[in-house]
């Protein structure tokens, strides 16, 4: 039996005397308060709550440093700054979209808000839980810090000392900076808005003073998918991770209504377990199937939806559930185009995905940073399979310790967070990076990281090719160490015009499945031409009439293709005043919510594959 390793996120808690804690998981199904709503705010870009005028953190009990209650108890008092109307932000959510004034800013904004406990248990444990903060946050209560973090689209969250609580008018702030920094994850150079804010939802979850923190539940690493079919026994391994303080008596029940299977497990057999079951249905595109879970320790019940598949490469295929599969993937960013904004709800996500299968496409390249839990946990109900990535992109310090081990809590925090989400097959540690000795060995570093988080998932990254009219042959040496080989290509649009592929033909130097991770070409939506036009519709569909000819030639290893991209998106980066205007292009669906002309390409050409494949 494999080992299975106990996900455990240690988050630095800055009030004095109390424990560090991992990353709690499943907010959805534990008892919590939601704290999202109507936020007040203080733009401050020299940020003066934080430093005071010598540029030193201000202490915990300066009265003006802007984690504070502004209190104004005689006329002659000096009050500057304070929170209220009409100064108020919507969480979750990104500033950009809220205001005229965040439109291109970056910097530090001061969010809060007040709340009241209906009760408050001194028996109960609290913690302050964020889906997200781009990009570096710093907690406070009732003027007491009681933790900070880095990292953009990843979770965190820390205990709130049972002394802080109040029953009622607890004061809530949050420093949010959004700046870019050479040696952060990303890095200052990204094609991409950068969304300022709580960009996700915000909880108080209320737990018991022994608790489980964290679980994993899947099929057995080592299942033989025939055999077991054949013989009807089903094999599931997991783990529990109960908070340190758990009594040495603690016992976890864990019960599978339709399958019938309920059983407790002692705290010695917690931190690795298997059971077998009968009659399972596994986990697919075709067959979605989810089954309720309920983990119950210490008067606490936790309550999941997971499936249970196997996902594997077999020399030059990748094989579901011991099948041979082709991925007909779409890339997608984390924004509504019709209202410039990051995507933050289970709305956001249905529309996204109603896209995604009108497409009739059964697989996202979810990019370049892990998306919302929205998506992954309504691509497990839809049957849509998932590449998660981290945004280690294009040109970050790879000679730094320091930026690798902030990559590493990046990748650690999103595997945390999706590795019970059947629909994620596909770890991803970057996107296009420049060939290098020290890149490789960084990079390497990643994946061997992400496999021992995870051994059941299939690991990669996309990477670049030469565009070549003949041949394009791709030796890129992290290709050695991923279990399918990425590749970003873009023949026809940058460097030459799309007839450039039509003799254009791939081969890889490593005997493993080839994911076209990008493909695509930019066109305004509604500006028609002809096809040797740039920026057309025509323009457009003409690629990727030109890219399926292609494909149609690719090797036997072809195994898959995520086009970039879904819908248009906001970019600093693409400034022609006629066809970008801040937007990169080549989304399939334009900014107004039209699908393009390629649109319907790309429908017919994934339309034929799984008419082939039911063949």
């Amino acid at each position: 039996m494999k080992n299975i390793v106990i996900i455990i996120l240690l988050l630095v808690i800055n009030y004095p005397g109390q424990a560090q804690e991992g990353l709690i998981t499943n907010i959805n199904g534990r008892e919590s308060k939601s704290l999202n709503g109507s936020w007040n705010y203080i733009i401050d870009p020299y940020e003066t709550g934080f430093y005071d005028y010598r540029y030193k953190e201000r202490n915990e009990n300066d009265g003006e440093a802007y984690w504070s209650r502004p209190q104004e108890e005689k006329k002659e008092d000096r009050i500057e700054h304070g929170y209220e109307e009409p100064y108020t932000l919507q969480v979750p959510g990104d500033w950009n979209s809220q205001a005229d004034v965040f439109k291109y800013y970056e910097g530090t904004v001061w969010y809060q808000r007040s709340f009241d406990l209906d009760d408050l248990d001194k028996n109960e444990r609290y913690f302050l839980y964020f889906g997200a903060v781009n990009y570096e946050a710093h907690v406070y209560l009732n003027e007491k810090k009681i933790g900070s973090h880095k990292g953009g689209f990843t979770p965190f969250n820390f205990e709130v000392p049972k002394e802080l609580l109040q029953k009622e008018d607890n004061f809530l702030v949050v420093k949010v900076d959004n700046k870019r920094h050479p040696e952060e994850i990303p890095t200052v150079n990204t094609d991409w808005w950068n969304f300022g804010g709580i960009t996700r939802d915000v909880a108080l979850i209320k737990l018991p003073n022994n608790f489980v923190e964290d679980y994993t539940l899947r099929l057995s690493p080592d299942q033989d998918i025939e055999r077991s079919e054949r013989k009807n026994k089903f094999t599931i391994s997991g783990s529990f991770k109960v908070n340190e303080s758990a009594d040495s008596n603690a016992k976890v029940n864990l019960e599978i209504p339709e399958l019938k299977f309920k059983k407790e497990f002692t705290k010695d057999a917690i931190s690795e377990f298997e059971f077998n079951v009968k009659n399972l249905e596994l986990w697919s595109p075709e067959n979605p199937k989810l089954y309720d879970v309920k983990i119950s320790y210490n008067n606490h019940t936790i309550s999941d939806k997971i499936g249970f598949r196997k996902i594997e490469t077999s020399g030059k295929d990748i094989l579901l559930n011991g099948e041979k599969i082709f991925l007909r993937g779409i890339s997608i960013h984390e924004e509504i185009p019709q209202d410039v904004r990051r995507a933050k709800n289970k709305e956001d996500a249905k529309q996204l995905f109603g896209y995604v299968k009108d497409l009739n496409a059964n697989m996202v390249r979810l990019a370049h940073y892990p998306h919302n839990e929205n998506m992954t946990r309504l691509a497990d109900s839809l049957g849509i399979m998932v590449w998660s990535e981290i945004p280690v992109y294009w040109t970050i310090d790879f000679e730094s310790e320091k930026v690798l081990e902030k990559a590493k809590t990046q990748l650690q925090e999103m595997i945390t967070r999706d590795k019970n989400r059947a629909s994620v097959i596909i770890w991803s540690v970057g996107n296009e990076t420049p060939v290098s000795e020290t890149r490789t060995n960084f990079m390497k570093s990643l994946i061997e990281r992400t496999r021992k988080l995870d051994n059941t998932r299939l690991v990669s990254a996309a990477l670049e090719v030469g565009y070549n009219r003949e041949k394009n042959y791709v030796d890129d040496p992290l290709g050695e160490f991923t279990d399918i080989v990425s590749v970003n290509e873009y023949l026809g649009w940058y460097g030459d015009l799309p007839h450039a592929k039509e003799n254009s033909n791939w081969e890889v130097a490593y005997d493993k499945p080839l994911f076209i991770s990008e493909t695509g070409a930019g066109a305004k939506g509604g500006f028609y031409g002809e096809k040797n036009e740039r920026w057309t519709e025509e323009f457009q569909q003409w690629y990727y009439e030109e890219t399926i000819k292609m494909m149609k030639r690719m090797p036997d290893n072809y195994s898959g293709i995520s086009p970039w991209i879904l819908t248009d998106f906001r970019s600093p980066r693409r400034n022609h005043p006629k066809y970008q205007e801040g937007w990169n292009r080549k989304g399939l669906i334009d900014d107004k919510g039209n699908k393009k002309k390629a649109f319907n390409i790309l429908q017919k050409y994934y339309e034929e594959i799984e008419k082939n494949k039911s063949k």
